[in-house]
């Protein structure tokens, strides 16, 4: 009878423990049960149409009793990125509009060969292509209250 009690307890205690350290994220972009470090799709949408944005660095943070435990990445640059993915091409009068699980804060920055060449405006989570044409490369910095992701996308002007 003592085994049976023992088997028991161990199994009850092992659901309770398992349960108990899974996240997973809200609506909020917060971690929630289920998933950490969470993976926040971020989408673009040109003319109706979706593009998946490129995941770079990412940093997410969730307290567990007393603890802290923080998952951070080192990926390459949104420069480096965009050698590796192909161009969205567009026409110079588009909008871009920039959807991101979560409704996370969002800075957007034009890259160039030497890093962040400058902040692009947003309005409403959309912003609008260059005049000129070319290739652009755009990082879209996406912060919530426990972490931050890094996202690339690339865009041609013909």
């Amino acid at each position: 009878m003592k085994l049976k009690h023992l088997i028991l307890l161990i199994i009850v205690f092992s659901s309770l423990w398992i349960t108990g350290c899974s996240n997973e994220t809200n609506k909020e972009g917060e971690v929630k049960e289920n998933e950490f470090p969470p993976s926040m799709t971020g989408l673009i949408r040109i003319n109706e149409t979706e593009y998946e944005m490129i995941v770079g660095n990412y940093k997410w943070e969730i307290k567990q009793g007393l603890e802290t435990q923080v998952v951070q990445t080192d990926a390459a640059s949104p420069y480096q990125i965009a050698e590796n993915v192909k161009a969205i091409i567009i026409e110079e009068s588009s909008n871009i509009k920039i959807e991101i699980e979560g409704n996370p804060e969002i800075s957007v920055y034009l890259w160039n060969e030497n890093g962040r060449e400058k902040e692009v405006k947003v309005d409403k989570n959309q912003l609008s292509v260059p005049t000129s044409k070319g290739q652009y490369i755009y990082e879209v910095l996406a912060k919530w209250s426990n972490g931050e992701v890094s996202y690339t996308f690339v865009i041609e002007i013909r």
